[in-house]
């Protein structure tokens, strides 16, 4: 793969017929035997694989999900309509000299605006690239607008870089938007055209006006922030709560019980958080109400209420961030800071299924993501270093001469664990790296 800079698609230089010939040659073997050929860039390699595991059929064609009453009032309402005439201001120009499209997408891939030079739109419709369809690249396989939403990162694709075979003659940058206030991904905004789109410059651009769009979302939301609380929990064995503008390092039980009420916003019945609170299914309900009496002593105002129990209000914990980050593709922003399980230390059998709930979760995100930075930093902390299915994701996504230390792991793991009763690992779903 050897390109210096792997995020742009065509080297200072390089000859776009000439690569676009290796890239179709590249394409048909990686569809025919699932072998990845130079010059494929590692981001490309990445989401070709995860079309693979998708089963998805490079002759894919886009389907409308959205028709036309259900677009017009779905993107008014829209968050990042409020940034069209920003995007239009910036890549308007941009678009009309160069032939080009401008292209915004939701959180699921799905296009909501495409605009741009009359010749290029009618192209674009005949390949179905219109507002309405989607995207995302689990439906239309690599493509900037969908592989951004996916990665949670500016994207470059170039020819035969897409998947689809029919979107081969397009090139396109796209970048995600994100609220700026809650991180929440929006969706994209993406510049689609023909080869000179491959240029690192329209990379850059197209990121450049992401971050436009979020610092005037920014501007436009001008109400203050509603104070809220807030539990941290994650990699910690005694949560903290900020709460009516006081810092609680909460106990083990406390922390459990603040853990299950911020999972269940609705409320549990005293039954119900009891049995996820306590091992010994024969604890009194007097023993809840004492330690509830002692959690209410010690928060005050904010302590949860009965009757359901529940919190006093709207209650932001780290766990839930991490896993709506994680379900939007996020997986970058969620996993680059992840502070470990929750609650690690705790036996309370409902933390322990949120827990393994919330492992299962971000295992598989980065599994799937096949990111190699991200895998080590997981392997190279306590909860992942035995982690079988974890090292062999790593050994796939180095390159060959990184491999030999992560296979031995992997080795040494299945001879630990296969004499382990009850062992954790399942057989992996990705692609198996070769052993060189």
């Amino acid at each position: 793969m050897g390109d210096r800079d792997p995020s742009v698609a065509l080297p200072d230089g390089a000859d776009p017929a000439a690569r676009s010939r290796e890239l179709r040659r590249a394409h048909a073997a990686f569809t025919r035997d699932g072998r990845v050929e130079t010059p494929v860039r590692a981001v490309i390699a990445r989401s070709w694989r995860r079309c693979a595991r998708a089963r998805l059929s490079p002759e894919c064609a886009p389907r409308v999900e959205l028709a036309e009453a259900q677009l017009r009032p779905y993107r008014e309402e829209h968050p990042l309509a409020r940034v069209m005439p920003l995007f239009r201001d910036l890549v308007g120009a941009f678009a009309a000299h160069g032939a080009h499209l401008l292209a915004v997408c939701d959180a699921r891939g799905s296009l909501l605006w495409v605009e741009g030079e009359p010749a290029t739109l009618r192209r674009a419709e005949r390949l179905g690239f219109v507002p309405g369809t989607r995207w995302a690249e689990s439906a239309m396989g690599t493509n900037a607008p969908g592989t951004a939403v996916a990665v949670g990162e500016p994207v470059q694709v170039f020819g035969a870089e897409h998947f689809s075979r029919r979107v081969h003659p397009w090139t396109c940058a796209a970048a995600p938007v994100r609220d700026p206030r809650t991180g929440r991904l929006l969706g994209a905004v993406d510049i689609t055209g023909g080869d000179g789109l491959a240029h690192p410059h329209s990379l850059a651009f197209v990121g450049a006006v992401a971050r436009a769009a979020e610092a005037q979302l920014a501007l436009l939301d001008e109400r203050p922030p509603a104070p809220r609380d807030s539990l941290t929990a994650l990699g910690r064995d005694e949560a903290l709560l900020v709460a009516g503008g006081r810092r609680v390092r909460l106990g083990r039980r406390h922390s459990e019980i603040m853990a299950l009420l911020a999972h269940h916003p609705e409320g549990l019945s005293g039954e119900e958080l009891a049995i996820a609170l306590y091992e010994d299914e024969s604890v009194s309900a007097v023993t809840l109400r004492a330690e509830m009496s002692r959690l209410r002593a010690l928060l005050g105002a904010s302590a949860p209420l009965s009757r359901p129990y529940r919190t006093a209000g709207p209650l932001d914990a780290d766990f839930t961030s991490l896993t709506r980050q994680l379900a939007v593709g996020a997986v970058s922003a969620a996993l680059g800071s992840y502070p470990g399980p929750l609650l690690p230390a705790s036996t309370a059998p409902g933390v322990v299924r949120l827990r393994r709930r919330i492992e299962d979760q971000a295992r598989a995100a980065l599994i799937a993501r096949a990111d190699a930075g991200l895998l080590a930093d997981w392997v190279c902390r306590a909860w992942g270093a035995d982690d079988p299915e974890v090292w062999r994701a790593l050994a796939a996504a180095l390159p060959p001469e990184g491999r030999p230390a992560a296979l031995a792991r992997v080795d040494a793991l299945d001879r630990e664990l296969g004499a382990r009763p009850g062992r954790r690992g399942r057989p992996a779903t990705y692609p198996q790296p070769a052993r060189s």
